[in-house]
């Protein structure tokens, strides 16, 4: 996967971290002796939703307490990001944001979220490419017969916009901006569950998500897939095309790190750093995220720092274009 290239750079630090590993477990206590909440502003049913049950599953085996998801979606990441903030700094309290909460549009207070002034870094957690799938009923199996017929009927194409500045929000908006072509998008304010139903029926023409928010559907022939925006074909789904082999250069990639509010004890955040980790990396875990088109390696909290920035600086140009909507 092309987030993997983040982590040679890093080499040294990730060895530094596990020599630490005894020291921040030892300095950590006890730590956790009762349920951790993970925050998240991910709409049900959606993939950081997913993905965030499965990390909490993970760090709960290896810590013998229960860890529970809080979903705080709303007011475009806003509502989650502000109760984050807030909870008390002992690790009992984290939170863990997609892309789109460090990209969003500053309509919202306490968005866009920026580290480490807002919230410490602990590592990295998934990330899910986005697969662009269409309506049975509409005429096309690939992402150029897509192109094609919008630009032969130029505002007759329509898109489900799950939320405006939100990853498949972007995504849209850089494939029209890739290939002059113009999709009309129709909101939903519920995740992909609502959407989908009208894509299976033909009245909305295609939807931009992540696997595991459209598998139902996949699975139920309710929609087409015809493209993905990973780097190269993904092993799980080998007959579906990149965006890349069309468009080249293109790829969308959404993710997800796990923060913990400021003025947390570094002991825990090293702590919590060190078993995501572990949690990330085991083979089975990897192996349920391929399942669901999502993908995961471990960062230390320095990685996920530049991971981060990086991001942010390579959606910029894309995020201006919406706010000149």
């Amino acid at each position: 996967m092309n987030g993997l290239r983040y982590w040679s750079g890093f080499a040294i630090l990730g060895l530094v971290a596990l020599a630490a590993a005894p020291a921040a477990h030892a300095q950590a206590g006890n730590y956790p002796n009762k349920p951790v909440t993970i925050i998240t502003d991910a709409p049900p049913g959606s993939t950081p939703d997913v993905d965030a049950r499965f990390v909490a599953e993970g760090l709960g085996k290896r810590w013998g307490q229960q860890v529970i998801v809080l979903q705080r979606a709303g007011a475009n990441g806003s509502l989650a990001a502000r109760a984050a903030s807030e909870a008390t700094p002992d690790g009992y309290t984290l939170f863990m944001p997609a892309l789109s909460t460090f990209v969003a549009l500053p309509i919202a207070k306490n968005l866009p979220v920026k580290l480490p002034r807002d919230f410490i870094p602990i590592g990295f957690t998934a990330e899910n490419p986005m697969f662009f799938a269409v309506s049975p009923s509409l005429p096309v199996n690939t992402l150029p017969e897509l192109i094609a017929l919008a630009k032969k009927s130029p505002g007759k194409v329509t898109i489900a916009n799950t939320g405006v500045g939100r990853l498949t929000d972007l995504t849209s908006l850089l494939l029209q901006d890739k290939t002059g072509i113009q999709l009309i998008p129709v909101p939903y304010n519920s995740g992909p569950a609502s959407a989908l139903a009208d894509v299976a029926t033909g009245r909305v023409s295609m939807i931009i998500e992540g696997y595991s928010g459209i598998v139902g559907a996949v699975k139920a022939k309710q929609v087409k897939l015809i493209a993905v925006a990973s780097a190269q074909r993904l092993a799980q789904f080998p007959d579906v095309a990149t965006v890349s082999e069309t468009i080249p250069g293109f790829t969308a990639t959404g993710w997800q790190v796990l923060l913990a509010p400021l003025r947390t004890p570094a002991a825990i955040v090293s702590k919590v750093s060190i078993d995501l980790a572990a949690a990330v990396n085991d083979a089975d875990f990897k192996k349920r995220l391929a399942n669901i088109g999502s993908y995961s390696h471990a960062m230390t909290p320095e990685q996920a720092l530049a991971f981060v920035h990086q991001e942010q600086e390579k959606w910029s140009p894309v995020l201006q274009k919406v706010k000149a909507r």
